[in-house]
């Protein structure tokens, strides 16, 4: 059973989405939190295995909330942004923070419902036009790609990474082993000095080694 926290100061939305996701027979929404400030506590409290974020709140937004769930948590959850607008500039910033994607709230109630499973198992959950969108409206590439350099294999994996491929898919396009990718995905997050995949492909836009 997955365990869901809502995150939104819309009561509305918040009732609809434990609606969609409380009727499904593996997603159980276990609390609700109408701002960022009550995240801490409630995911101490509740241990989610997913929580979804709104980004724009009164007293602490969606991206303050995300880095201090994973700075105060020992196992943190993974988040989901959920957002209005996918050009949304703080939903690159929350990605950047440490989310595991971001969905639309018009999004159909299959879609949140798939979303939740996908970053629930570990995955992320990336829309690559609209992450190139976000990265293009932040502003001039930086140059710096942190960490050490990549190989040349490293660097074909983490723009496949950029374009949405799952491992499965990478290694069938690289014609590698499974676990050889798994290996190279690893070797970039721990060169780039990210969490996750989400967080070397916005790494890879805000450097410039990938071009919007």
């Amino acid at each position: 059973m997955t365990r869901v926290l809502i995150v939104d100061d819309d009561e509305l939305i918040r009732a609809g989405l434990r609606a969609i996701l409380d009727a499904e027979p593996d997603l159980e929404v276990v609390g609700e939190a109408a701002d960022g400030a009550e995240v801490v506590p409630a995911a101490i409290r509740l241990r989610p295995d997913v929580v979804l974020m709104d980004v724009r709140m009164p007293a602490l937004d969606g991206i303050q909330a995300t880095r201090l769930l994973l700075d105060r948590l020992d196992v943190p959850p993974r988040v989901l942004v959920v957002t209005t607008f996918e050009n949304d500039e703080y939903v690159y910033e929350a990605l950047g923070a440490g989310a595991a994607g971001f969905l639309l709230k018009r999004s159909r109630p299959q879609q949140i419902v798939d979303a939740v499973r996908v970053v629930a198992r570990g995955d992320s959950l990336l829309f690559p036009a609209a992450v190139r969108r976000l990265a293009s409206a932040y502003g001039a590439p930086d140059g710096r790609l942190p960490g050490a350099q990549l190989t040349e294999r490293e660097g074909e994996v983490l723009r496949l990474m950029a374009e949405g491929l799952s491992n499965a898919e990478i290694a069938a396009r690289l014609v590698l082993g499974l676990e050889t990718v798994k290996t190279h995905v690893g070797n970039v997050l721990a060169k780039l000095g990210v969490r996750d995949r989400t967080q070397a492909v916005v790494v890879a836009y805000r450097s410039g080694f990938i071009s919007p």
